[in-house]
């Protein structure tokens, strides 16, 4: 019979929990701020990025590729949804919906949408107390291509490290310049 865990057993497992998904949201604003150092934050360095048809390699490889495929587009936006965690002491896996929806101009300056639906399968290690993904293996769904009007108005912030977050987030951490 498996012993009940205790509060600290919980504490623990809630602990990781709350590390894993902070990581995946990280993830997408390394995305979105098209911040290589970011992403490869999440991944350890011998981390396996699987990501079918679109790339294979390591996850600081992906973050690499992220950097050179991504600023050519107008813009991009992921969300993350039903999350699930399970934890086994320096191991985890998840499972988390992905909704990526990435703009960009024709050579005939229409605009094009691509919205695509999948799943991130991750293996997760704590490494000298650090969570970050070991394997990543992304599951595509489904995924649609449209052509849409401009922009009633112009996109906010900025899609690299001069966005407003990085100095909001770093007042946090005592490294602010406000």
């Amino acid at each position: 019979m498996t012993p009940e865990p205790t509060p600290d057993d919980r504490l623990a497992e809630l602990s990781a929990r709350q590390e894993i998904t902070e990581a995946l949201a990280t993830y997408c604003r390394a995305m979105d701020r098209i911040d290589p150092d970011l992403a490869r934050s999440v991944f350890h360095p011998d981390a396996i990025a699987d990501y079918g048809a679109v790339f294979s390699g390591t996850g600081y490889e992906f973050a690499d590729f992220i950097a050179a495929v991504h600023p050519g587009m107008e813009g991009h936006v992921h969300h993350l949804g039903s999350i699930s965690i399970r934890v086994d002491g320096d191991r985890a896996g998840s499972e988390s919906y992905v909704m990526a929806r990435l703009r960009s101009r024709g050579e005939d300056g229409a605009l094009t949408d691509i919205i695509s639906h999948g799943r991130y399968v991750d293996c997760w290690e704590r490494r000298d107390g650090e969570w970050r993904i070991s394997h990543r293996r992304y599951l595509h769904a489904l995924d649609e291509t449209r052509t849409v009007g401009d922009p009633l108005f112009p996109a906010g912030g900025a899609r690299d490290r001069t966005d407003p977050v990085y100095d909001m987030l770093a007042d946090f951490d005592g490294e602010g310049t406000r």
